[in-house]
């Protein structure tokens, strides 16, 4: 990134002449030139030096009507339009509009607009699937680089979160170029570049976090107990920022970041699932115990306070288990009637 950065060329917008105003000139050189090429060639007959300069002017025309010409260039909205000159950065066109340019000036694009050769291999043309698929312009003989709000689909990676447990993740990236003089000269491709910068920052973010919290272990306090799947909206933020910053020297602007996809990898899914399982019958056995215990204990104030029956220790233990036994059992208790005394 340093690297880039000393080299970074500085945007230069250009203001060029309206392209309409030029045409008129051409069409008047156009109309002019011919007429005057063949009054120039009669009037050598009797003024050679007249009839010279006419035809000489009659070049001119036909040569500058060519010239302008070449320079008319039209930008669309959300377009720009980076152009060079003799090896050199001449300017930006942001502005939409039709334009006269010089025609030395040649519009410059990343590699992947540039037309694709006609045999290519089956990897190339899954590239060019991939990048038509996010958003990207590929093989296009357009000059000019887009400036609209595109979507990168990350695809599902396998990566490891900060427990060693193989995780599938997959994200969206809403982004647009917003320096097109930077994404042209900075790198080579800024398509496949974000694609890169956006598959580390997934796994560096992934690495940095559980998947979920099933203890208070010390990784996961550590990192103020957030997880992927419970700080997912925290976590997609600070990716936004990490890719956002990798992307910087790019002149691409990160708008959103979201994950879309998040599982366990299929290895441990259906371990993980278990122990998912196993946890939410805890949580659910210690909330039952929790709530037998206080009833039980309402119970014994309540008939010591009414003075109903008064227990002893031992039938209060017997009282406390058979309520425990009742109350946190799976099925439904079956009723006892005492005939006798319970002493």
């Amino acid at each position: 990134m340093e690297n880039i950065a000393n080299h970074d060329i500085q945007e230069k917008i250009l203001k060029p002449i309206s392209g309409v105003l030029m045409l008129i000139v051409a069409i008047l050189m156009a109309v002019l030139c011919i007429p005057a090429f063949i009054l120039g060639v009669e009037s050598m007959v009797y003024a050679p030096a007249f009839g010279l300069i006419v035809v000489i002017l009659s070049i001119i025309m036909f040569v500058g009507w060519i010239f302008i010409l070449c320079g008319l260039h039209s930008v669309n909205p959300n377009e720009a339009l980076v152009l060079v000159m003799f090896g050199k950065y001449h300017g930006t066109v942001k502005k939409s509009g039709y334009y006269f340019i010089n025609p030395f000036a040649r519009p410059i694009v990343p590699a992947s607009m540039q037309p694709l050769p006609l045999v290519t291999t089956e990897a190339a043309i899954e590239d060019k699937k991939n990048k038509k698929k996010n958003g990207l312009t590929v093989g296009s003989t357009r000059k000019r680089i887009s400036l609209k709000v595109n979507t990168l689909n990350n695809d599902k990676q396998k990566v490891n979160d900060i427990l060693g447990n193989p995780v599938m993740i997959g994200t969206i990236v809403i982004w647009k170029v917003a320096d097109p003089t930077k994404a042209v000269f900075n790198v080579e491709d800024y398509g496949e570049f974000l694609s890169t910068q956006c598959d580390s920052v997934v796994r560096n973010a992934a690495r940095m976090f559980p998947y979920d919290d099933f203890d208070d272990s010390a990784e996961t306090a550590s990192n103020g107990e957030k997880t992927l799947r419970g700080s997912s909206q925290e976590i997609a933020d600070l990716m936004q920022e990490e890719l956002q910053k990798r992307v910087e020297n790019a002149g691409l602007e990160i708008q959103d970041v979201r994950i879309t996809n998040l599982a366990y990898a299929e290895e441990i899914a259906a371990a993980m699932l278990q122990r998912q399982q196993a946890s939410a019958i805890i949580a659910a056995r210690q909330k039952i115990v929790e709530g037998a215990v206080s009833m039980v204990k309402m119970a014994l104030d309540q008939l010591d306070e009414d003075g109903v029956v008064v227990l002893d220790e031992e039938r209060k233990a017997a009282m406390v288990s058979n309520l425990l036994v009742v109350l946190c059992g799976n099925k439904d208790a079956q009723p006892v009637i005492n005939n006798g005394s319970i002493y």
